[in-house]
């Protein structure tokens, strides 16, 4: 499933170095002999212990875990949304992209030189913001006159005129669309959600912030508690980008014990892939076998049939059933028979929707599949 999150900042607040982390942490592709990782994308493993604990129950040779792409986006000027710099190349790029991931700089190195002459992370925010919504409110002012004359010929509904007056209307006021969804208050505008998304704006895209901070401001609760207010509903995940790209070289238990000396329980690359994946609405279910323990990535509220095609769209089509037991119900019973035997494993069909950490085994009428 190729979603992408596209990473998104203004000159000199760490981006290249984090891109950088994320691409030096990339899956091996000998897992994905079919996928062409262009040389802008770092493919991350999603963080997932119990695929460890599952290959040791399944004696299984390897693990292969899902995985959260990320597009590295040329950076953002001032002026963006009419060509400036980059500009045209930074918004095509970001219309491709699922989600957005904004990095801004809340470090002081007089070393290094911010575009703007100081370090205002609600400053950086609001530029790139900015030109989002002005690059949207250009897509929407052009396309209300063609939609006014489709609606009076009766070739298109009033409800997709009517969301993009409401929708220009938000933006107008410096509103992000993917805020004023949140907030409730695009619903309340006479927004329709279905109409929204088929004009593919940019600022309704789900944003995640990551603010690149110093050992001082990692440790300063009241400050990132300061930021998070400021970006509230939208997760904030702070971290040291050249922290960060130095844990990545090392060894699993170097690096380990490199995070417990700074106090972390988690890296911020983890945890960036953790709450992408989340932010992209997407979960994982588990298959196991003595070829592979697999984490399969889906879209949350999935079908038991739309998870077996992931695997095989055979297995989509001529889906019969799916033979699932839940993950720490096999953790407690040790195997799938002791399991069965508890009456913990399930014969699920084809309505049945798929819970994260499921471990299955699908029946197909084509073929059979889920063990490894």
């Amino acid at each position: 499933m190729a979603l992408t999150i596209g990473i998104v900042g203004l000159p000199n607040v760490g981006k290249s170095t984090l891109f950088n982390a994320l691409t030096r942490a990339t899956v091996l592709a000998a897992n994905y002999p079919f996928a062409t990782i262009e040389p802008n994308v770092g493919v991350v493993p999603l963080p997932d212990e119990r695929l460890g604990r599952l290959a040791e129950l399944f004696h299984s040779e390897r693990e292969v875990p899902a995985t959260v792409s990320f597009v590295d986006i040329a950076g953002i000027v001032r002026g963006a949304s009419e060509g400036e710099g980059l500009g045209n190349q930074f918004l095509a790029n970001i219309r491709e992209a699922d989600a957005i991931c904004m990095v801004t700089r809340a470090f002081d190195d007089p070393d290094v030189v911010h575009v703007d002459g100081k370090v205002d992370p609600a400053s950086d925010i609001e530029t790139i913001a900015t030109e989002l919504v002005l690059a949207d409110i250009q897509t929407l002012e052009k396309a209300v006159p063609r939609l006014e004359k489709e609606v009076r010929g009766k070739k298109t509904d009033p409800v997709v005129l009517e969301t993009a007056r409401a929708a220009l209307a938000i933006l107008e006021e410096g509103t992000m669309l993917s805020a004023a969804v949140a907030s409730g208050a695009a619903e309340k505008a006479g927004v329709d959600a279905e109409a929204l998304r088929s004009f593919q704006l940019m600022t309704t895209k789900p944003v995640i912030y990551v603010f690149n901070m110093d050992d001082a401001g990692l440790a300063d609760e009241a400050r990132q508690a300061e930021l998070r207010a400021m970006v509230a509903p939208a997760e904030a995940i702070f971290l040291d980008a050249q922290f960060e790209a130095e844990l990545v070289e090392l060894e699993p238990e170097e690096a380990a014990e490199m995070l417990h000396e700074n106090g972390q329980e988690e890296s911020g690359l983890d945890k960036l892939a953790r709450v992408g994946f989340d932010t992209l609405g997407l979960q994982t279910y588990l298959t196991a076998g003595p070829k592979e323990a697999r984490a399969w990535t889906i879209r949350k509220g999935a079908t038991a049939p739309q998870a077996a095609g992931v695997i095989h769209t055979d297995f989509e089509r001529g889906f019969i059933k799916a033979e699932i037991v839940s993950f720490d119900d096999l953790m407690e019973y040790g195997s799938v028979a002791d399991a069965r035997a508890a009456g913990k494993v399930r014969m699920e069909g084809k309505d049945y929707i798929m819970a994260d950490g499921d471990v299955v085994e699908f029946r197909s009428g084509l073929t059979s599949g889920g063990k490894k």
